[in-house]
């Protein structure tokens, strides 16, 4: 079979996904990535507009009105919220969706006040000197256990009011992005940035290939995925299908891996449209993407959440395969590519 080369986009949506990681975006403040996302559309000649809950829709054109096709994925992550200021004036957080301390321990963050900028610290253990702390081993990582330390002269919880920081302040974490030369991207919040520049290099093939898909063709770009509600609105009259593309899980006990593209069949609630995952398997095979077909033990997306708010869809869910979910987060440009060739060969 001779495959058609992709090279060219998947180059592109790299690129926009190492760039798009880099703009902070934890639920809940997602304005500064979200601006980004809708002038890059734009930029690529598409109708884009914000939504009122901050959102991007993007119109693709397309022939069929009454049969529309919506692609949902995500541009806000993990973070961490301020819930208290200590009296050292380090601060205990609350998490934003499934942050997880074990594996945030010793991570760089940033502090985004709302009136006095943005300060830097670092997320640790309470008592982090293993030299001092018997107990540094055996101690459960916590919200309660760990802290933000702030790299500012703070010593009490006035120190740090004085410099503006208060409770309801987001926290955001250091992605740590790197592109090996092998292929692998690395990076916190792959889930689901990199479907985002999936989707803006679909975009570029659209726009430069001069296609008008056969029926009206969508992105929402959601911002309230990782606290459950991302894909509730915004659906494009006459939309009569909804695809998640979020990440495709690799772990034990599931076949994909981080080069192939994942066909969700069933995750935690409960079976996908039979015939959208049919038909995602057809073009899969069609067009000569790599693909396993898994069943996620624990996992919701933004087109389930669409589905619960009332809307009459068949619904689907597809992904780059992403190695460590939640954590320090490993694909390859492979799985990327192997996802846009699936978008091609389904939406078009």
């Amino acid at each position: 079979m001779n495959k058609l080369s992709l090279k060219k986009y998947t180059d592109f949506l790299m690129k926009e996904t190492e760039t798009l990681l880099n703009i902070d975006s934890p639920t809940g403040y997602t304005e500064e990535a979200a601006a980004w996302v809708l002038e890059e559309f734009r930029k690529l000649g598409f109708e884009a507009k914000r939504t009122n809950k901050g959102g991007v829709l993007v119109s693709f054109g397309g022939a069929d009105r009454e049969n529309g096709l919506l692609l949902e994925a995500h541009l806000d992550t993990l973070g961490g919220m301020v819930a208290e200021i200590k009296g050292s004036g380090r601060l205990r957080l609350t998490n934003l969706g499934g942050m997880n301390p074990n594996n945030a321990e010793t991570e760089n963050v940033r502090v985004v006040t709302k009136f006095s900028g943005v300060y830097e610290g670092t997320f640790q253990l309470c008592n982090a000197s293993i030299h001092v702390n018997g107990e540094y081993n055996s101690t459960k990582r916590d919200w309660d256990t760990c802290e933000v330390v702030l790299d500012e002269d703070v010593g009490s919880k006035e120190d740090a009011e004085k410099l503006g920081i208060a409770v309801g302040d987001f926290v955001c974490f250091e992605p740590n992005v790197r592109i090996t030369r092998s292929g692998y991207i690395k990076s916190r919040f792959l889930d689901d940035k990199l479907s985002v520049g999936i989707l803006l290099g679909f975009a570029r093939y659209i726009r430069e290939k001069q296609i008008t898909p056969k029926r009206a063709l969508y992105a929402h770009i959601t911002v309230f995925e990782e606290v459950g509600h991302g894909g509730s609105g915004t659906v494009p009259a006459g939309c009569t299908e909804a695809i998640s593309v979020d990440m495709g899980c690799v772990g034990e006990g599931l076949a994909c891996t981080e080069k192939q593209v994942s066909i969700c069949a069933k995750d935690s609630g409960g079976p996908y449209s039979y015939p959208v995952v049919k038909g995602l398997i057809e073009a899969a095979k069609r067009s000569g993407a790599d693909y396993a077909v898994d069943v996620y033990p624990h996992y919701g997306s933004d087109v389930e959440t669409t589905l619960e708010a009332g809307h009459d869809l068949r619904h689907g869910l597809i992904g780059a395969g992403v190695y460590a979910s939640h954590g320090y987060e490993r694909s390859h440009r492979d799985g990327a590519e192997n996802t846009l060739r699936l978008l091609i060969a389904y939406a078009l």
